[in-house]
């Protein structure tokens, strides 16, 4: 029989602790649940680590779908979320309602932008002409609502709130199987009232007794950072995939690029240069800017490319990843969702649990 290791009873247990599984544990907690995050390394360190932090509907949605409006709801709930998270644990986060301007090239570009706006409107997402002549192109719009944060500093103020609200963070601790009972891991059994499976790309590795899970996988994407003055890009700059945005002090990210090269870490000195010529054409001052680097993290994607919100059915388990490109803008909407469900579920008998020890 498999020895039961948990230290304590929790009520739930999160299985990842990057962005997405922190934010459902602090607003679990703040709910009085009693909560245990695993991550199978540093919490935070992975996607919410390496993402630029751009929050940004104007460059994401161009249809209406359940997720368009739920991306919109997410960035609706951002100010609140980052005041209430920099109040409860004194950490300061980078947090910039910006918004963002998006040029086109040539004509065509142009009209398609238009077109797209036209659409986006319909749903919601503003947009007005943006100065062209600026940036030396055809044409240009502004997107006032789309904004900007540091998913470090988030991560870093969630784990600390996290800490104080008493949710124990097991790091290094990969989790193997979820269990109506509870969570395997590699030191063993540890009882649960329910689970959230929130672990990212990896989220597919974990195995859940009587369920086939959406399998998730890796789109690594390179970005490249630099110190700028402080001020001298005042809204996130958008021309195709390409993005500049910048930090309160100064530092300024580009990116992305988009790859099906699995978990391989090795930075690609090809996808670097491409980034940086892109930026640097996009953003002259970007070419000579100080302290250059570069660094990569892993997208996590399902087969469709859409987000997995949602319980599994008869089985007090909760799904809450395949958030791919848009993890950091939707973690307030996810939380939210995922604690209110968990919360109210007329399966779960949270008074029958023993007391979190």
């Amino acid at each position: 029989m498999e020895s039961v290791l948990a230290a304590r009873t929790p009520d739930v247990a999160v299985i990842g602790g990057g962005i997405i599984g922190l934010s459902i544990a602090w607003r679990l907690s703040q709910r009085g649940m009693c909560v245990t995050v695993f991550d199978a390394g540093r919490a935070g360190a992975e996607a919410s680590w390496a993402g630029a932090g751009m929050l940004a509907p104007g460059g994401e949605v161009e249809a209406a779908s359940n997720w368009s409006a739920f991306s919109m709801q997410s960035l609706k709930m951002y100010g609140e979320f980052v005041a209430e998270l920099q109040e409860e644990s004194g950490v300061e986060i980078d947090y910039q309602l910006c918004g963002a301007v998006e040029i086109a090239r040539t004509a065509e570009e142009w009209e398609r932008l238009q077109a797209r706006a036209k659409s986006q409107r319909a749903l919601g997402i503003a947009s007005s002409a943006g100065d062209a002549r600026a940036w030396k192109a055809v044409g240009a719009l502004f997107y006032p609502d789309d904004a900007a944060v540091n998913p470090r500093d988030v991560v870093q103020a969630l784990i600390r709130s996290c800490l104080r609200r008493g949710v124990e963070i097991r790091e290094s601790e990969r989790a193997l199987r979820v269990t109506p009972a509870g969570v395997r891991t590699e030191s063993g059994f540890h009882p649960s009232g329910a689970a959230v499976l929130s672990a990212g790309a990896w989220s597919g590795e974990v195995a859940v007794d009587s369920h086939a899970t959406p399998a998730t996988f890796p789109l690594r994407g390179h970005l490249v950072g630099a110190d700028l003055p402080t001020g001298s890009l005042g809204s996130i700059l958008r021309h195709g995939h390409t993005y500049l945005l910048q930090r309160k002090n100064g530092f300024t990210i580009a990116g992305s690029s988009t790859e099906h090269a699995g978990f391989d870490r090795t930075l690609d000195p090809e996808v670097v240069r491409d980034i940086d010529g892109r930026a640097s054409s996009l953003l002259p001052s970007f070419a000579g800017a100080a302290n250059k680097t570069a660094w990569l993290g892993f997208r996590p994607a399902t087969g469709n490319l859409l987000p997995q919100i949602r319980k599994l059915e008869g089985c007090p388990v909760w799904l809450a990843y395949g958030h791919y490109r848009n993890g950091i803008l939707l973690a307030p909407a996810t939380a939210a969702r995922i604690a209110d469900e968990i919360t109210s579920s007329s399966e779960m008998d949270w008074s029958s649990l023993p007391a979190c020890r």
